[in-house]
């Protein structure tokens, strides 16, 4: 019995009972950080059967950051009740790493909202999908935003001063815009390609002034990525669009058949019929819009053929598309010609023979050359 009192008092003395109140705290924050898991994976079920997708959105936002928290504050609470106990130097960090880690916690949790929330944008449940582009830009801008908050309330909460950072900032942001001006222009092209939308990630472009042509992929804030038809990706600097011309065949309304088809002089009198008929032909095709400019005329005696030209526009803007209704009206028009007897012209050239020279045949001339040897 003495020695059961002796551990005993032992147990309950204030010198060694910070260690089980350590204990205690660490085995309260593992049944919570269990007891919030079962509840996270409880909220996180029942949003994904709502329709609203925020919810869903602010529970997967939050629930990895959340589940650190509730570790760190535990952790950080044991470290400073050690501290208390035993008045150890090592164990001061513990204030300033609770402060850190609730702003890094809650810069994590704000990234992820914005990450999930362009997803939701982009991928509506129902509805049209938001321009990816505006999406992606707004979506960068508030992320560095978030970024530079946190950074700032950091310097603050570690003792520095905010105001010099400030002022420091302003001055040596005059060098560094010396320095990296390009950098910069780069940046702003970024934030002008945003603004003004020329094109935006899925549009084809090209440059008349420069070898630029393909799919843009993707419209950083320093470069451009652009998958061209060979399937190579091109970089391009966001400057390089402030500067060239850019066409954005994207946004066509329709494409146009300009065509020129030539037949021979001899089919001279079935021109006018056949004009006729392509164009009664174009007016009724399925794929032709008409409410466009539509012209079929006869235009130019060519060198070896008597030349109409046919100018349309297709419905479709797309490119593989296009080019089987160009084949179709074609074909027809190849169609009609023959159904008048005509022909399509090519390259000729005729031989103008005086009429004191004759032509002779081959065993003609064969037979005359022993004739003319006897003769002689």
């Amino acid at each position: 019995m003495e020695q059961l009192q002796g551990w005993y008092n032992e147990l309950v003395d204030h010198e060694r009972l910070w260690v089980f109140e350590v204990f205690f705290v660490v085995l309260i924050t593992l049944i919570l950080a269990s007891l919030a898991r079962v509840i996270l994976n409880y909220l996180m079920r029942h949003a994904h059967k709502t329709r609203n997708r925020w919810d869903d959105t602010l529970v997967e936002a939050g629930i990895p950051p959340l589940r650190c928290l509730i570790w760190l504050v535990g952790l950080c609470l044991a470290a400073q009740m050690a501290q208390s106990a035993t008045q150890e130097s090592v164990l001061d960090f513990a204030d300033t790493v609770l402060r850190v880690g609730v702003v890094v916690l809650l810069t994590w949790f704000l990234v992820r909202l914005v990450k999930y929330g362009e997803r939701n944008f982009l991928e509506p449940p129902d509805g049209k999908p938001a321009d990816p582009t505006t999406v992606m830009a707004v979506g960068k801008l508030m992320r560095i935003a978030i970024v530079i908050t946190s950074a700032l309330v950091l310097l603050q909460s570690l003792g520095y001063s905010i105001s010099g950072v400030l002022a420091f900032g302003g001055i040596g942001g005059i060098a560094v815009g010396f320095a990296a001006k390009d950098l910069l222009a780069n940046f702003f092209g970024g934030l002008m390609i945003y603004m003004d939308r020329p094109f935006k990630v899925g549009d084809w472009v090209r440059s008349p002034d420069q070898n630029i042509e393909g799919t843009v992929e993707e419209i950083g804030l320093r470069l451009t990525r652009i998958r061209t038809f060979d399937k190579r990706p091109l970089y391009v600097p966001n400057q390089t669009f402030t500067q060239i011309s850019v066409e954005n065949p994207s946004r066509m309304f329709n494409r146009r058949i300009y065509e020129t088809i030539g037949v021979r002089y001899e089919d001279g009198d079935k021109v006018a019929a056949i004009v006729a008929d392509v164009k009664a032909m174009l007016e009724s095709h399925d794929e032709i819009d008409a409410s466009q400019t539509l012209i079929v005329n006869f235009n130019e005696f060519a060198n070896s053929s008597l030349n109409f030209f046919v100018y349309t526009f297709t419905k479709t803007v797309n490119w593989v598309h296009f080019h089987s209704v160009k084949q179709d009206v074609l074909l027809k028009i190849m169609a009609i010609v023959e159904q008048h007897g005509a022909e399509c012209a090519f390259p000729t050239r005729t031989l103008h023979i005086p009429d004191q020279l004759q032509m002779v045949s081959a065993e003609a001339a064969a037979e005359a050359l022993p004739a003319a040897g006897e003769q002689r």
